[in-house]
């Protein structure tokens, strides 16, 4: 991953930086990508810890989703990374299924209390970690196809998904740190 540049105000859309996609990844690279999606479900429901309803509803930058819906946004990205993770473990480089990702912020179910979906991450990142926990070296190189980006390996994958958690606990960190919540 990639950090903004030292002095320069980073885009509120990429608050840590674009994912910068990587040739390789090395095994300590793997782990801490592991440690990072493993943090996540704590350091989010610290994130928005003491937050009223309104500060909920206020979009983390102009024309951007609303704390609310980056919360409900994350597992919803990550049930269907931890899906992908499971097919290329068990099928031959499986197809999958991209979805909209915009529409699906814009449902009731993303206007709904956060809890649910801070209890949901938890409960899916304990079954993810302990699935990328027992994978052997082999499973890594294993491959889904994105039919908009093509083949990814599972290794990239858990890199994307590093940088994914950072990148929307950026969202929510940095909107506090501004507005002084």
């Amino acid at each position: 991953m990639s950090e903004p540049v030292r002095g320069t105000p980073p885009d509120p859309r990429y608050p840590v930086g674009k994912f910068a996609w990587p040739e390789t990844i090395s095994r300590p690279e793997l782990e801490a990508a592991i440690v990072e999606i493993a943090a996540l479900p704590a350091q989010l429901r610290a994130a928005v810890e003491g937050l009223s309803a309104e500060q909920l509803d206020t979009p983390y930058r102009e024309g951007g989703w609303t704390v609310r819906q980056v919360v409900h946004h994350v597992p919803d990205s990550h049930m269907n990374s931890y899906v992908r993770f499971k097919l290329a473990l068990t099928e031959n480089e499986p197809v999958i299924r991209p979805y909209d990702e915009a529409a699906w912020a814009r449902l009731a179910d993303s206007k709904a209390a956060i809890e649910p979906s801070l209890e949901l991450l938890e409960a899916l990142h304990k079954r993810w970690v302990t699935l990328m926990r027992s994978m052997s070296d082999q499973h890594w190189q294993l491959r889904f196809t994105h039919p908009e980006r093509g083949p990814m390996r599972l290794d990239i994958a858990a890199a994307l998904y590093a940088w994914h958690s950072r990148h929307h606990l950026a969202h929510v960190t940095r909107l506090r740190e501004r507005r002084g919540w």
